[in-house]
């Protein structure tokens, strides 16, 4: 608990950076919009439409992706759990959060997780994928820390273990 508090004190100057973007309207808007669609909503059309798009074969790839999906999930409320870290902004009242959290601890990201391990999965069948998952997955994790949501930490922490849950997954 203590390495955890001194993480938290040491990347809360980060959280008010990168949280200065949320105070204008543009950059909020745009945020809140594209960690709306990390929810889930993105991902779940595009494993609908891939078999659409690619024909029959490509089922495979929505189903992969949604097989790592529920393998990430223990794995995030494990660590949700055991840590219980609180969110940036219950820390510091100059972080402006005006996106709702979806639970809440902060630690690791799901958003991040989850979009990661969906990105690798889909651009290790479909390569030309990645001019668009690449980024937004980028945009994801921007997202988090922009809105108040998440530390440094909790997005690396949710990138790693989305993109180990999803090599696994492809070595297997």
């Amino acid at each position: 608990m203590r390495m955890m508090q001194r993480m938290t004190e040491a990347e809360l100057p980060l959280c008010l950076a990168f949280n200065r973007a949320n105070h204008q309207w543009l950059s909020h808007r745009l945020f809140a919009v594209v960690s709306r669609l990390g929810n889930g909503v993105f991902w779940y059309v595009l494993m609908l439409a891939l078999p659409v798009l690619h024909g029959l074969w490509a089922l495979q790839v929505s189903l992969h992706m949604a097989l790592v999906g529920l393998l990430c999930l223990p794995i995030y409320k494990l660590l949700k759990r055991t840590t219980v870290r609180d969110r940036p902004y219950t820390q510091n009242q100059d972080i402006l959060q005006n996106v709702p959290a979806l639970d809440r601890f902060s630690f690791p990201s799901g958003h991040t997780m989850h979009a990661v391990a969906f990105t690798i999965i889909l651009v290790a069948y479909l390569p030309a994928w990645a001019w668009l998952v690449v980024p937004f997955t980028v945009m994801i994790a921007l997202s988090r820390l922009v809105l108040g949501l998440h530390y440094p930490s909790d997005v690396l922490a949710g990138a790693a273990i989305g993109a180990g849950v999803a090599f696994a997954s492809l070595i297997l």
